[in-house]
């Protein structure tokens, strides 16, 4: 009941006082929800839009949310398969995720980690080591991709 209780609050708040650039709503039930996030202005990911799959877990917000993209993105933090390489979606020890934390804080990290990657804990380690060594390739790969998968 608690988790029904806070995700309705949290997705009430997410429709009226969105962050800049995050859209989520609901996608029939309330543990599975999408989220939009736009690519920010000055990185590769400019003008695209990302599709995000939310799968809240029964433990929520002990638990964090599953996150994933559904949109490919070159980025040395996230999978082909869409995982996102983030502390705050991974439980301690090993991550920061506090239930504190709620979805549009995470959604918003994301944003963040798209904007700076951190390619000293990637998940892509050729996209890591072009990100750290070859930076223009890097970049010109990353707005290739976001035209071709994120373009609207």
């Amino acid at each position: 009941m608690q988790r029904a209780s806070r995700l309705t609050r949290e997705l009430s708040l997410l429709a009226m006082e969105p962050p800049p650039g995050i859209t989520c709503w609901q996608n029939g039930q309330l543990d599975d929800l999408r989220a939009q996030i736009l690519g920010g202005v000055d990185t590769p990911y400019e003008k695209g839009i990302f599709n995000l799959e939310i799968i809240v877990p029964e433990r929520y917000p002990f638990e964090p949310p599953k996150i994933r993209f559904l949109t490919p993105i070159y980025h040395p933090n996230i999978d082909s398969a869409g995982r996102i390489c983030l502390d705050v979606l991974k439980l301690p020890p090993k991550g920061a995720w506090r239930p504190s934390l709620n979805i549009s804080t995470l959604l918003t990290s994301i944003q963040l980690l798209m904007a700076e990657p951190n390619p000293d804990d990637p998940l892509m380690a050729d996209i890591s080591s072009e990100y750290k060594y070859n930076k223009q390739l890097f970049l010109l790969n990353a707005r290739e991709w976001t035209e071709k998968y994120a373009g609207q």
